[in-house]
Protein backbone atom coordinates (compact mmCIF):
# COMPACT_ATOMS: atom_id res chain seq x y z
CA UNK A 1 0.00 0.00 0.00
CA UNK A 2 1.45 3.43 -0.84
CA UNK A 3 2.24 5.77 1.95
CA UNK A 4 4.97 7.75 3.56
CA UNK A 5 3.65 8.89 6.88
CA UNK A 6 4.09 7.35 10.25
CA UNK A 7 1.58 7.25 13.05
CA UNK A 8 0.32 5.14 15.93
CA UNK A 9 -1.39 2.85 13.45
CA UNK A 10 1.65 2.43 11.18
CA UNK A 11 4.51 -0.07 11.39
CA UNK A 12 7.16 -1.47 9.10
CA UNK A 13 9.22 0.11 6.31
CA UNK A 14 6.14 0.97 4.22
CA UNK A 15 4.15 2.16 7.25
CA UNK A 16 1.56 -0.57 6.81
CA UNK A 17 -1.45 -0.17 9.11
CA UNK A 18 -1.37 -2.11 12.34
CA UNK A 19 -4.03 -0.76 14.70
CA UNK A 20 -7.48 0.52 13.73
CA UNK A 21 -8.19 4.15 14.59
CA UNK A 22 -9.67 5.13 17.93
CA UNK A 23 -10.10 8.58 19.41
CA UNK A 24 -7.14 7.99 21.72
CA UNK A 25 -4.86 6.76 18.93
CA UNK A 26 -5.86 9.49 16.50
CA UNK A 27 -5.27 12.28 19.03
CA UNK A 28 -2.09 10.82 20.52
CA UNK A 29 1.02 12.98 20.22
CA UNK A 30 3.08 11.36 17.46
CA UNK A 31 5.17 13.61 15.18
CA UNK A 32 6.74 12.13 12.08
CA UNK A 33 10.27 10.62 12.13
CA UNK A 34 11.40 13.86 10.45
CA UNK A 35 8.96 16.34 12.04
CA UNK A 36 9.14 19.03 9.38
CA UNK A 37 5.68 20.49 9.93
CA UNK A 38 5.79 20.37 13.76
CA UNK A 39 9.16 22.12 13.65
CA UNK A 40 7.70 24.70 11.28
CA UNK A 41 4.84 25.30 13.72
CA UNK A 42 7.31 25.62 16.61
CA UNK A 43 9.31 28.14 14.58
CA UNK A 44 6.22 30.26 13.89
CA UNK A 45 5.30 30.24 17.59
CA UNK A 46 8.86 31.10 18.65
CA UNK A 47 9.13 33.93 16.11
CA UNK A 48 5.84 35.43 17.31
CA UNK A 49 6.88 35.24 20.97
CA UNK A 50 10.21 36.84 20.08
CA UNK A 51 8.36 39.76 18.50
CA UNK A 52 6.26 40.12 21.65
CA UNK A 53 9.42 40.18 23.76
CA UNK A 54 10.89 42.95 21.59
CA UNK A 55 7.75 45.05 21.99
CA UNK A 56 7.65 44.39 25.74
CA UNK A 57 11.21 45.65 26.14
CA UNK A 58 10.26 48.82 24.29
CA UNK A 59 7.24 49.33 26.50
CA UNK A 60 4.82 48.79 23.61
CA UNK A 61 1.55 47.05 24.46
CA UNK A 62 0.26 44.31 22.18
CA UNK A 63 -3.42 43.25 22.25
CA UNK A 64 -3.80 40.00 24.20
CA UNK A 65 -6.54 38.59 21.90
CA UNK A 66 -4.11 38.63 18.99
CA UNK A 67 -1.63 36.52 20.94
CA UNK A 68 -4.40 34.12 21.95
CA UNK A 69 -5.53 33.73 18.34
CA UNK A 70 -1.98 33.03 17.19
CA UNK A 71 -1.39 30.40 19.88
CA UNK A 72 -4.71 28.74 19.02
CA UNK A 73 -3.78 28.78 15.34
CA UNK A 74 -0.47 27.04 16.04
CA UNK A 75 -2.28 24.63 18.34
CA UNK A 76 -4.76 23.58 15.65
CA UNK A 77 -1.90 23.26 13.17
CA UNK A 78 0.04 20.93 15.47
CA UNK A 79 -3.12 19.00 16.33
CA UNK A 80 -3.30 17.64 12.77
CA UNK A 81 0.41 17.44 11.94
CA UNK A 82 2.05 16.20 15.16
CA UNK A 83 -0.53 13.63 16.30
CA UNK A 84 -1.94 10.38 15.05
CA UNK A 85 -4.16 12.42 12.72
CA UNK A 86 -1.22 12.79 10.36
CA UNK A 87 -0.48 9.07 10.27
CA UNK A 88 -4.08 7.96 9.92
CA UNK A 89 -4.58 10.66 7.30
CA UNK A 90 -2.35 8.55 5.05
CA UNK A 91 -4.70 5.60 5.44
CA UNK A 92 -8.22 7.08 5.61
CA UNK A 93 -9.69 9.72 3.32
CA UNK A 94 -11.97 10.99 6.08
CA UNK A 95 -9.05 11.69 8.43
CA UNK A 96 -7.17 13.38 5.62
CA UNK A 97 -10.17 15.60 4.99
CA UNK A 98 -10.09 16.66 8.64
CA UNK A 99 -6.48 17.71 8.08
CA UNK A 100 -7.41 19.60 4.93
CA UNK A 101 -10.29 21.49 6.51
CA UNK A 102 -8.35 22.45 9.64
CA UNK A 103 -5.24 23.54 7.74
CA UNK A 104 -7.09 25.49 5.05
CA UNK A 105 -10.06 26.97 6.94
CA UNK A 106 -9.46 27.02 10.70
CA UNK A 107 -5.75 27.47 11.38
CA UNK A 108 -5.38 30.27 8.76
CA UNK A 109 -8.28 32.27 10.25
CA UNK A 110 -6.80 32.06 13.75
CA UNK A 111 -3.30 32.88 12.54
CA UNK A 112 -4.50 35.83 10.45
CA UNK A 113 -6.33 37.23 13.49
CA UNK A 114 -2.98 37.17 15.27
CA UNK A 115 -1.81 40.01 12.96
CA UNK A 116 1.71 38.62 12.36
CA UNK A 117 2.62 41.18 9.69
CA UNK A 118 1.74 44.06 12.00
CA UNK A 119 3.78 42.48 14.78
CA UNK A 120 6.73 42.01 12.43
CA UNK A 121 6.64 45.63 11.26
CA UNK A 122 6.43 46.91 14.84
CA UNK A 123 9.19 44.64 16.11
CA UNK A 124 11.68 45.38 13.33
CA UNK A 125 13.73 48.54 13.88
CA UNK A 126 12.92 51.52 11.68
CA UNK A 127 15.41 53.87 10.11
CA UNK A 128 17.24 54.68 6.93
CA UNK A 129 20.46 52.81 7.68
CA UNK A 130 21.30 49.13 7.55
CA UNK A 131 19.48 48.61 10.83
CA UNK A 132 16.14 49.46 9.22
CA UNK A 133 16.81 47.48 6.02
CA UNK A 134 14.74 44.40 6.99
CA UNK A 135 11.68 46.50 7.77
CA UNK A 136 12.03 48.43 4.51
CA UNK A 137 12.33 45.12 2.66
CA UNK A 138 9.04 43.89 4.16
CA UNK A 139 7.27 47.13 3.21
CA UNK A 140 8.74 46.98 -0.29
CA UNK A 141 7.53 43.40 -0.69
CA UNK A 142 4.01 44.35 0.36
CA UNK A 143 3.91 47.08 -2.30
CA UNK A 144 5.32 45.10 -5.23
CA UNK A 145 3.15 44.44 -8.26
CA UNK A 146 3.53 40.70 -7.80
CA UNK A 147 2.21 40.91 -4.24
CA UNK A 148 -0.78 42.98 -5.38
CA UNK A 149 -1.62 40.42 -8.06
CA UNK A 150 -1.22 37.49 -5.67
CA UNK A 151 -3.43 39.16 -3.04
CA UNK A 152 -6.15 40.14 -5.51
CA UNK A 153 -9.54 38.67 -4.52
CA UNK A 154 -9.95 36.90 -7.86
CA UNK A 155 -6.56 35.23 -7.49
CA UNK A 156 -6.97 34.20 -3.86
CA UNK A 157 -10.45 32.84 -4.53
CA UNK A 158 -9.24 30.83 -7.53
CA UNK A 159 -6.30 29.40 -5.58
CA UNK A 160 -8.54 28.51 -2.66
CA UNK A 161 -10.99 26.63 -4.87
CA UNK A 162 -8.22 24.95 -6.85
CA UNK A 163 -7.09 23.37 -3.58
CA UNK A 164 -10.33 21.41 -3.75
CA UNK A 165 -11.25 20.78 -7.36
CA UNK A 166 -7.78 20.96 -8.89
CA UNK A 167 -6.37 18.54 -6.33
CA UNK A 168 -8.95 15.82 -5.82
CA UNK A 169 -10.37 15.61 -9.35
CA UNK A 170 -6.96 15.35 -11.04
CA UNK A 171 -4.02 12.91 -10.68
CA UNK A 172 -2.19 15.49 -8.55
CA UNK A 173 -3.51 14.10 -5.27
CA UNK A 174 -2.36 10.53 -5.92
CA UNK A 175 1.02 11.80 -7.07
CA UNK A 176 1.62 13.86 -3.94
CA UNK A 177 0.34 11.20 -1.55
CA UNK A 178 2.76 8.69 -3.03
CA UNK A 179 5.66 10.11 -1.02
CA UNK A 180 6.13 11.43 2.50
CA UNK A 181 7.56 14.71 1.20
CA UNK A 182 4.70 15.16 -1.25
CA UNK A 183 2.21 14.62 1.55
CA UNK A 184 3.87 17.26 3.73
CA UNK A 185 4.12 19.67 0.81
CA UNK A 186 0.38 19.31 0.22
CA UNK A 187 -0.42 20.01 3.88
CA UNK A 188 1.80 23.10 3.83
CA UNK A 189 0.05 24.21 0.64
CA UNK A 190 -3.32 24.02 2.41
CA UNK A 191 -2.07 26.29 5.19
CA UNK A 192 -0.41 28.88 2.94
CA UNK A 193 -3.34 29.16 0.52
CA UNK A 194 -5.74 29.49 3.43
CA UNK A 195 -3.58 32.20 4.99
CA UNK A 196 -3.44 34.13 1.73
CA UNK A 197 -7.22 33.88 1.30
CA UNK A 198 -8.28 34.88 4.82
CA UNK A 199 -5.51 37.50 5.15
CA UNK A 200 -7.23 39.60 2.52
CA UNK A 201 -10.75 38.98 3.81
CA UNK A 202 -10.08 39.77 7.45
CA UNK A 203 -7.90 42.82 6.73
CA UNK A 204 -6.30 42.73 10.20
CA UNK A 205 -2.81 43.13 8.76
CA UNK A 206 -1.47 45.50 6.09
CA UNK A 207 -1.94 43.89 2.68
CA UNK A 208 -0.96 44.71 -0.90
CA UNK A 209 -4.55 45.27 -1.93
CA UNK A 210 -4.96 48.72 -3.40
CA UNK A 211 -8.20 50.69 -3.50
CA UNK A 212 -9.13 54.33 -3.57
CA UNK A 213 -10.21 55.90 -0.30
CA UNK A 214 -13.80 56.38 -1.41
CA UNK A 215 -14.15 52.78 -2.58
CA UNK A 216 -12.58 51.48 0.57
CA UNK A 217 -14.87 53.44 2.87
CA UNK A 218 -18.06 52.61 0.99
CA UNK A 219 -17.33 48.95 0.26
CA UNK A 220 -15.23 47.79 3.20
CA UNK A 221 -18.29 46.23 4.86
CA UNK A 222 -19.44 44.49 1.68
CA UNK A 223 -16.43 43.23 -0.26
CA UNK A 224 -15.08 40.82 2.39
CA UNK A 225 -18.52 39.23 2.78
CA UNK A 226 -18.92 38.91 -0.98
CA UNK A 227 -15.49 37.34 -1.27
CA UNK A 228 -16.30 34.88 1.51
CA UNK A 229 -19.71 34.11 0.01
CA UNK A 230 -18.18 33.48 -3.41
CA UNK A 231 -16.41 30.32 -2.25
CA UNK A 232 -19.09 28.93 0.07
CA UNK A 233 -21.36 27.39 -2.62
CA UNK A 234 -18.40 25.81 -4.41
CA UNK A 235 -17.10 24.41 -1.14
CA UNK A 236 -20.48 22.97 -0.21
CA UNK A 237 -20.94 21.56 -3.72
CA UNK A 238 -17.56 19.82 -3.47
CA UNK A 239 -18.62 18.11 -0.25
CA UNK A 240 -21.94 17.01 -1.74
CA UNK A 241 -20.25 15.61 -4.86
CA UNK A 242 -17.80 13.61 -2.74
CA UNK A 243 -20.58 12.33 -0.48
CA UNK A 244 -22.84 11.29 -3.37
CA UNK A 245 -20.14 9.84 -5.60
CA UNK A 246 -20.68 6.19 -6.54
CA UNK A 247 -16.98 5.69 -7.26
CA UNK A 248 -13.71 6.67 -5.65
CA UNK A 249 -12.47 10.11 -6.68
CA UNK A 250 -8.88 9.29 -5.68
CA UNK A 251 -7.09 5.95 -5.97
CA UNK A 252 -4.70 6.29 -3.06
CA UNK A 253 -7.34 5.01 -0.62
CA UNK A 254 -8.78 2.37 -2.97
CA UNK A 255 -7.59 -0.70 -1.06
CA UNK A 256 -9.52 -1.50 2.13
CA UNK A 257 -7.30 -1.97 5.16
CA UNK A 258 -7.44 -5.54 6.51
CA UNK A 259 -9.06 -5.83 9.90
CA UNK A 260 -10.40 -2.27 10.05
CA UNK A 261 -13.89 -2.97 8.68
CA UNK A 262 -13.84 0.37 6.84
CA UNK A 263 -14.90 0.40 3.20
CA UNK A 264 -13.13 3.04 1.07
CA UNK A 265 -16.33 4.32 -0.56
CA UNK A 266 -18.10 4.71 2.79
CA UNK A 267 -15.03 6.43 4.22
CA UNK A 268 -14.99 8.77 1.21
CA UNK A 269 -18.63 9.67 1.87
CA UNK A 270 -17.68 10.49 5.45
CA UNK A 271 -14.89 12.71 4.18
CA UNK A 272 -17.33 14.51 1.88
CA UNK A 273 -19.64 15.12 4.83
CA UNK A 274 -16.72 16.58 6.79
CA UNK A 275 -15.88 18.92 3.90
CA UNK A 276 -19.52 19.96 3.56
CA UNK A 277 -20.17 20.54 7.26
CA UNK A 278 -16.89 22.20 8.15
CA UNK A 279 -17.73 25.38 6.26
CA UNK A 280 -19.98 26.82 8.96
CA UNK A 281 -17.47 27.17 11.83
CA UNK A 282 -14.79 29.18 9.97
CA UNK A 283 -17.49 31.27 8.27
CA UNK A 284 -19.06 32.23 11.59
CA UNK A 285 -15.62 32.97 13.04
CA UNK A 286 -14.72 35.24 10.12
CA UNK A 287 -18.07 37.04 10.18
CA UNK A 288 -17.76 37.60 13.92
CA UNK A 289 -14.27 39.01 13.47
CA UNK A 290 -15.45 41.33 10.69
CA UNK A 291 -18.37 42.61 12.80
CA UNK A 292 -16.04 43.37 15.71
CA UNK A 293 -13.63 45.10 13.35
CA UNK A 294 -16.37 47.31 11.91
CA UNK A 295 -17.65 48.18 15.39
CA UNK A 296 -14.16 49.24 16.48
CA UNK A 297 -13.74 51.25 13.28
CA UNK A 298 -17.03 53.07 13.83
CA UNK A 299 -16.10 53.74 17.46
CA UNK A 300 -12.78 55.23 16.37
CA UNK A 301 -14.53 57.39 13.77
CA UNK A 302 -16.99 58.62 16.39
CA UNK A 303 -14.23 59.48 18.84
CA UNK A 304 -12.29 61.25 16.10
CA UNK A 305 -15.34 63.31 15.12
CA UNK A 306 -15.93 64.24 18.76
CA UNK A 307 -12.32 65.35 19.15
CA UNK A 308 -12.56 67.49 16.02
CA UNK A 309 -15.77 69.03 17.32
CA UNK A 310 -14.11 69.75 20.64
CA UNK A 311 -11.19 71.48 18.95
CA UNK A 312 -13.33 73.52 16.57
CA UNK A 313 -16.04 74.27 19.08
CA UNK A 314 -19.28 75.16 17.31
CA UNK A 315 -17.53 76.67 14.29
CA UNK A 316 -19.53 74.63 11.81
CA UNK A 317 -22.80 75.51 13.51
CA UNK A 318 -21.89 79.22 13.64
CA UNK A 319 -20.99 79.19 9.96
CA UNK A 320 -24.30 77.61 9.12
CA UNK A 321 -26.22 80.15 11.23
CA UNK A 322 -24.33 83.00 9.57
CA UNK A 323 -25.33 81.58 6.21
CA UNK A 324 -28.98 81.54 7.27
CA UNK A 325 -28.75 85.14 8.55
CA UNK A 326 -27.29 86.26 5.22
CA UNK A 327 -30.18 84.66 3.38
CA UNK A 328 -32.63 86.36 5.73
CA UNK A 329 -30.96 89.73 5.12
CA UNK A 330 -31.24 89.32 1.39
CA UNK A 331 -34.92 88.51 1.69
CA UNK A 332 -35.63 91.58 3.81
CA UNK A 333 -33.71 93.82 1.39
CA UNK A 334 -35.80 92.67 -1.52
CA UNK A 335 -39.04 93.32 0.34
Amino acid sequence: MPGGASGPGMTGPMWMPALPPTVERVLAWHPQPVPVLPLFGAFLLGAYLTGLLVLHRRGVRWPLPRTVFWVLGIGTFLAVTATGVDGYGMELFSVHMVQHMVLSMLSPVLLALGAPVTLLLRALPAGRGRRGAPRRAVLWLLHTRGARVLAHPAVTTALFLMSLYGLYFTPVFDFLMGTWWGHNLMLLHFLLIGLLYFWGILGVDPSPRQASGGVRRSARAVLPILELAATTPFHAFFGVVVMMSTGLIVHFYAAPIPGWSIQPLADQATGGGIAWGFTELPTLLVLGALVMKWQKSEARSTRSAERRKGRNGDADLEAYNAYLRSLEGRTEGRS
